[in-house]
């Protein structure tokens, strides 16, 4: 997805400031993945779950844990002193992995999940040297996945199983789900 596929999504505007999350801004990044994922406000942009996930997507303790865990950063995403977007980098040996990946609603479409992809990229090759990016999606997320594949990430075929009655993650509202692993070779 991009503007151009969205034509009511206003451009980026703006410079986008890009530091680490700290425990201050622990609110904040719950309430943007929860608007981005879950309930009626995620049906804003496209990458909802509310149709296969109800509940909530992370909690104040799972976001502060990411910030604080050694080896990992949570990358907080600014624009006109408001928080637009946030991804997680967490380094694990000779690949990082990507999560906690979140756009506002109202900009999604607008171009800046992309600049922020490239970003935490660059951003894990520069600091841990790393030669490849993972992540997992839930395999039912089909026009995700793709969306991934087009920045050139590629599906492994190896699957993990989404947690059932851990309400951490979410209430599933099907008996399908599980995730796959997506990788991509930086550099």
């Amino acid at each position: 997805m991009d503007a151009a596929s969205h034509p009511n999504v206003p451009p980026l505007t703006g410079e986008l400031v890009y530091r680490d999350a700290t425990a201050a801004d622990t609110d904040a990044i719950v309430a943007l993945i929860e608007s981005a994922y879950r309930g009626d406000s995620s049906r804003t942009g496209w990458t909802t779950e509310a149709d296969i996930l109800a509940g909530q997507r992370t909690d104040p303790r799972g976001v502060l844990d990411v910030i604080e865990s050694p080896g990992s950063r949570l990358l907080a995403v600014e624009r006109d002193g408001e928080l637009v977007a946030c991804c997680q980098l967490e380094h694990r040996g000779d690949v990082a992995y990507f999560g906690m990946f979140a756009v506002s609603p109202g900009t999604q479409g607008s171009g800046l999940g992309k600049q922020v992809m490239a970003v935490a990229e660059r951003v894990a090759g520069e600091t841990w040297g790393v030669g490849e990016m993972q992540m997992t999606v839930i395999t039912v997320r089909e026009e995700l996945i793709a969306w991934y594949e087009r920045r050139g990430y590629r599906r492994t075929g190896k699957l993990y199983p989404f947690p059932y009655g851990d309400e951490r993650f979410g209430i599933p509202q099907r008996d399908d789900l599980e995730f796959e692993l997506l990788v991509k070779r930086l550099g």
